[in-house]
C-alpha cells in the first residue's frame, strides 16, 4: 500500500516569494504565446480586429471603382474594345494570306493624304501571336492591309516617328476560320474584291486549315451571300486551284468569263487551258482572255444540245499542242493529272468515262503497286 503524503497549506512567507517571483519574469508576447495560451474570447476579438477595415469611406469607395475600372478593362480588351497605340513594325501584315491581291496606287494615293492631312481615323484591327516571329512581331494583322501599307509607308518617305505606330483594336478571333471571316467580311462590306479575290480566299483558308473542304470555306466565309452568289464563288475558286499558278491578269477576269473557264475545266479541259495560259507572259488581260476563250468556246460547244438549233460557230481553232509534265492522257479519252495541296500529292481523273467503278480498279492498282514497299 502507497504511503500517502499530507498536504499542508503555504505559509505567508512562502506566499510572499511566489509573488515575487512571477513578478520579476517578463510577460511573453501575444505572437509567442501557443494557441492554447490565449483565452477563446482574446483569439475571436484579435480575428475580428485584423478584419476590421480600417480605410475610410472615400478611401473604400476609390478602392470598389478601381476594381470595377479594372473588371470593364478586362472585359473591353476580351471583346476587342480597346484602342492601343502598336509599333508598325510589331504587325506581321501577310500572316493570313490576304483576300486583296493589288493595291490601286491612286487610291493609295488619297489614303496617305487622307492620314498625313487627318491622321487614321479608323483603326486596324490585329490579333496577339501565340509566340514573337523573328523580327520580334508580337501581332498578325486582321483587317486594315491598306491602312498598314498607308502609313508605313508615310513613315518611309517623311521619316516622321508618328507614323512608326498605329492605332489598333486588339482581337481574339479563336481560330484560324474565324480570323479569315473577320478579314473577308470587312471587305465584303465595302464591296470591292473582284470574283476571282473571293475564290481565291476561300482555297486559301482550306490550304492554311481553316477549313476542311473549299465547299465549307465559301458557306463559312461568305455565309451572308445568296446561295447563286456562292455558287459562283466556288466557279471561281476552282478556277483558281486549276489556273491561278499561270494567269497573269486574274483579277481582271469578268464573272462571265471567270464563270465560262469553270464550265470548260468541268469539262475536262483543264490541260488545254493550262497549256493556253503558260504559252507566255501576256501583255494585257485582253490577250490573256483570247488565248482562253477558245477551249471556253470548245466546251459550250461540246455540252450544247443540237435541238435547239441556233447559228452555226466558226470554225475552231486547231488544238494546241499538249504538255506532257505531270499530265497523263490515256487512249481511251482519260486524263490523270498530277497535282498537290497543304496535305500532299493526289490524282485528278478527268474524262467522259471517269466513274466509280473505274476509281475502284485504279485503286486496287495502286494498292498493290504500293503493298510492298
Amino acid at each position: 500500500m502507497a504511503k500517502r503524503t499530507r498536504l499542508t497549506a503555504p505559509s505567508a512567507a512562502e506566499l510572499s516569494e511566489l509573488e515575487a517571483g512571477f513578478a520579476a519574469k517578463p510577460a511573453a508576447p501575444a505572437a509567442a504565446r501557443g494557441p492554447g495560451m490565449m483565452p477563446p474570447i482574446a483569439q475571436v476579438a484579435a480575428d475580428a480586429a485584423a478584419r476590421t477595415e480600417t480605410a475610410s469611406p472615400e478611401e473604400r469607395a476609390e478602392r470598389a471603382r478601381d476594381r470595377r475600372d479594372a473588371d470593364s478593362f478586362r472585359s473591353a480588351e476580351a471583346e476587342g474594345r480597346v484602342l492601343m497605340s502598336l509599333p508598325t513594325r510589331e504587325i506581321v501584315a501577310d500572316e493570313l494570306t490576304r483576300d486583296r491581291m493589288q493595291l490601286d496606287p491612286e487610291e493609295m494615293a488619297e489614303l496617305k493624304a487622307s492620314i498625313r492631312a487627318s491622321g487614321l481615323r479608323l483603326p486596324v484591327e490585329v490579333f496577339e501571336l501565340s509566340e514573337p516571329d523573328a523580327s520580334g512581331a508580337r501581332f498578325g494583322l486582321l483587317s486594315g492591309f491598306r491602312r498598314l501599307a498607308a502609313v508605313r509607308a508615310l513613315e518611309a518617305e517623311t521619316r516622321d516617328p508618328a507614323f512608326a505606330r498605329i492605332k489598333a483594336i486588339v482581337s481574339a478571333p479563336g481560330s484560324a476560320a474565324r480570323a479569315y471571316l473577320a478579314m473577308v467580311e470587312e471587305n465584303e462590306i465595302r464591296a470591292d474584291l473582284s470574283p476571282y479575290e473571293r475564290g481565291r480566299v476561300a482555297v486559301l483558308a482550306v490550304s492554311h486549315g481553316a477549313f476542311e473542304r473549299v465547299e465549307d470555306a465559301v458557306d463559312g466565309l461568305f455565309h451572308a451571300a445568296s446561295k447563286a452568289k456562292r455558287s459562283k464563288i466556288r466557279s471561281f475558286a476552282l478556277v483558281h486551284e486549276e489556273l491561278g499558278d499561270l494567269l497573269v491578269f486574274p483579277e481582271a477576269l469578268s464573272e462571265r468569263g471567270g464563270l465560262r473557264l469553270a464550265t470548260a475545266l468541268r469539262a475536262g479541259l483543264g490541260p488545254q487551258l493550262r497549256q493556253a495560259a503558260g504559252q507566255g507572259g501576256a501583255a494585257s488581260p485582253e490577250e490573256e482572255w483570247a488565248a482562253l476563250e477558245p477551249w471556253c468556246q470548245e466546251a459550250e460547244s461540246q455540252t450544247r444540245d443540237p435541238r435547239r438549233g441556233g447559228r452555226p460557230k466558226a470554225a475552231r481553232p486547231a488544238r494546241p499542242k499538249e504538255d506532257g509534265f505531270g499530265v497523263r492522257h490515256l487512249e481511251n479519252g482519260v486524263t490523270l493529272r498530277r497535282h498537290s495541296d497543304a496535305k500532299g500529292y493526289y490524282i485528278r481523273f478527268e474524262g467522259r468515262h471517269v466513274d466509280a467503278e473505274l476509281l475502284e480498279r485504279a485503286m486496287d492498282e495502286l494498292a498493290r503497286l504500293l503493298g510492298p514497299a
